[in-house]
């Protein structure tokens, strides 16, 4: 088993990829880590492709992997993931705004304990639009989460090989690996990293992740509460909706035998009653069925 397994997705990063394997193999030689970097090609569309494989046909210890089509951050990590062969996995992005000198201190909080080690850019060399959209983000899922780092969109992390074994990322959660991780019981701390100033190709930022991001965050706040206990999400929900309907039926029959009114002039809120039982009984029960889904689960896992 290696020591350490370097992963880096790259879209359109042709002017930085050979810097970077020089500054990552420097970093191995000066700390004499036994170690692998892996390309993850995402569709690029420039001379990425080609550099990556000039640097793997030329050293051994540069492997490239070549997706035939943009599938995004979270599926390169992925696939990375699959690939490392080391006990601990140091995920950068390819565009030198990560800096491979920190790898060493990232390795060294891992040895005191720690699963996961984030960067933190806390001076960040980006545009406004990234960095305030960011801090609100971070804000947000520190408080969703619980996990108290200040940068979850860092690309600097370092990670202990039975993390990234267990977990699978898709879509954009590849900003969600802490919270994920910490579903499967792993901890996270995080360290401050140096953030460089990007000198080449573009940022591939855009206002679609913003909207991609919001309904990963409903995913991710789901599975890190109930991803065990799905009932106390459904029937807290059910109850509510069939109880609402229990109340508006009694209020429709008080008025009808106080006031007599006939049933015709309510038959909107009869129907409405009707239709929150009706819905909370069809959440309690998707509640239960999630018990038995996740009761079978631990069951094969016994």
């Amino acid at each position: 088993m290696k020591d350490i397994s370097v992963i880096v997705p790259v879209y359109n990063e042709e002017g930085t990829v050979e810097e970077l394997v020089q500054r990552v193999h420097a970093v191995f030689e000066a700390q004499h880590y036994d170690g692998e970097i892996i390309f993850v090609n995402d569709g690029s569309t420039d001379a990425t492709t080609e550099r990556c494989e000039k640097l793997a046909e030329e050293k051994a210890s540069v492997r490239h992997v070549h997706f035939h089509r943009n599938k995004g951050k979270a599926a390169a990590l992925q696939a990375g993931f699959e690939l490392a062969e080391g006990r601990i996995v140091i995920t950068m992005d390819g565009d030198l705004q990560d800096e491979p000198a920190e790898i060493p201190a990232l390795i060294s909080r891992l040895d005191e304990g720690w699963d996961i080690v984030s960067g933190w850019k806390k001076k960040r060399h980006d545009p406004v639009t990234k960095r305030w959209p960011s801090k609100l983000f971070n804000w947000a899922a520190r408080c969703m989460s619980g996990i108290r780092i200040h940068d979850f969109n860092c690309g600097l992390k370092a990670y202990r090989q039975e993390v990234v074994k267990e977990i699978r990322i898709y879509g954009e959660m590849h900003r969600w690996i802490p919270v994920l991780a910490r579903v499967e019981g792993f901890r996270t701390t995080e360290i401050p990293v140096t953030h460089h100033p990007r000198t080449s190709g573009s940022s591939k930022y855009g206002f679609s992740r913003a909207f991609k991001g919001f309904f990963d965050f409903l995913t991710v706040f789901f599975l890190s509460r109930f991803t065990l206990r799905p009932m106390h999400f459904f029937g807290f929900l059910g109850l509510l909706s069939a109880g609402a309907g229990v109340i508006v039926e009694i209020l429709v029959l008080v008025y009808k035998y106080a006031y007599g009114d006939p049933f015709q002039s309510h038959m909107a809120m009869l129907i409405l009653g009707v239709l929150l039982i009706v819905l909370g009984v069809q959440l309690f029960s998707i509640g239960l069925i999630g018990e038995m889904i996740v009761y079978q689960s631990k069951k094969k896992k016994m």
